[in-house]
């Protein structure tokens, strides 16, 4: 028999889950949304029947417990704590609430610390011990591995880059602060900034479309639309100067980039990379690594939570 273990991915708009064996493979995995569930309680009936339909019995009956990524995780408390980006609010006892509704162990993290943890072990960072991985989806998350190990702090929330000051008094920012680095490059932030700018602007393509979101901003980036591509240079000088600032804090061999932004490739890598280099303290120079994840954007943090149950 195996030694299998459920891998939960909880995202803001959507839910991942697979079952992984010991070699970090998933055997089989599936999805459902995130949203639409009025209480926790919901939620985690719809996630335990979704798993029941999607992964045979076969494996089910082999999984000896199951890792939890969510956003604003406490791994210490196995809650979640006022995320911004969820549609709960307060704190909401998720790992006790999965527990109870699987009757197996759970172990909950954050879920940039399971993507973190997964890239560690199958993706770019293998081999790295000191290294941070930043997840630009919904929201912007951060797991920083130092000495091999996560660094979670003394309450299990150490890591929050996507809420540090980027820009001072600057947009709102779901938290209720100001000016955090999610309000301008997470995937939500990159169509703000399209839409400020379109304000003063005739001849973008963007125009012709009622609603945006970075799919079309990166498509019209491509089609040489001037504009789309000054959102992915802004993005870029401040996500840059921000990583420029967390390498002075952890001196990581690289730092990982991971979710839907990071697949518009040199469109944000090469403005992040030159505005995180002209920012650096020059002792840290030409050394630090500006990579693209390894792994499937469900993959890294199925895999990677799975990894909690030892």
């Amino acid at each position: 028999m195996q030694m299998l273990t459920l891998g939960i991915d909880i995202g803001g708009t959507n839910t991942a889950f697979g079952v992984v064996n010991e070699e970090g493979v998933i055997l089989e995995q599936g999805e459902m949304p995130t949203k639409g569930y009025a209480q926790p309680e919901d939620y985690v009936t719809a996630l335990y029947q979704s798993v029941q339909l999607t992964i045979s019995q076969d494996y089910l009956s082999q999984v000896k417990g199951i890792g939890v990524g969510a956003p604003s995780a406490n791994y210490y408390q196995g809650t979640i704590e006022h995320a911004p980006n969820m549609e709960w609010r307060g704190i909401i006892p998720i790992g006790r609430l999965i527990e109870e509704q699987f009757k197996l162990p759970v172990k909950v993290t954050n879920d940039a610390n399971a993507a973190a943890m997964g890239e560690m072990m199958y993706g770019a960072a293998r081999g790295m011990k000191d290294f941070i991985m930043v997840t630009l989806g919904t929201g912007v998350g951060s797991g920083f591995i130092a000495n091999g190990n996560l660094i979670y702090g003394h309450d299990g929330f150490a890591g929050e880059l996507g809420h540090v000051n980027a820009v001072r008094n600057g947009r709102a920012c779901g938290c209720g602060r100001k000016g955090c680095l999610e309000a301008y490059t997470s995937a939500t932030g990159v169509v703000k900034t399209a839409i400020e700018m379109l304000a003063s602007d005739t001849q973008s393509l963007l125009h012709q479309h009622q609603s945006l979101d970075s799919k079309l901003i990166f498509d019209a980036a491509l089609a040489g639309d001037t504009l789309a591509k000054d959102v992915f240079e802004y993005t870029g000088q401040i996500l840059g100067q921000t990583l420029a600032d967390a390498v002075a804090i952890t001196s990581p061999e690289a730092i990982i980039l991971f979710g839907g932004l990071a697949k518009a490739g040199e469109l944000i890598f090469e403005p992040t990379r030159r505005a995180m280099e002209e920012n650096l303290l020059n002792l840290y120079q030409g050394k630090i690594k500006l990579l693209a994840s390894e792994l499937k954007e469900s993959d890294a943090a199925i895999t990677g939570a799975a990894a909690l149950i030892g």
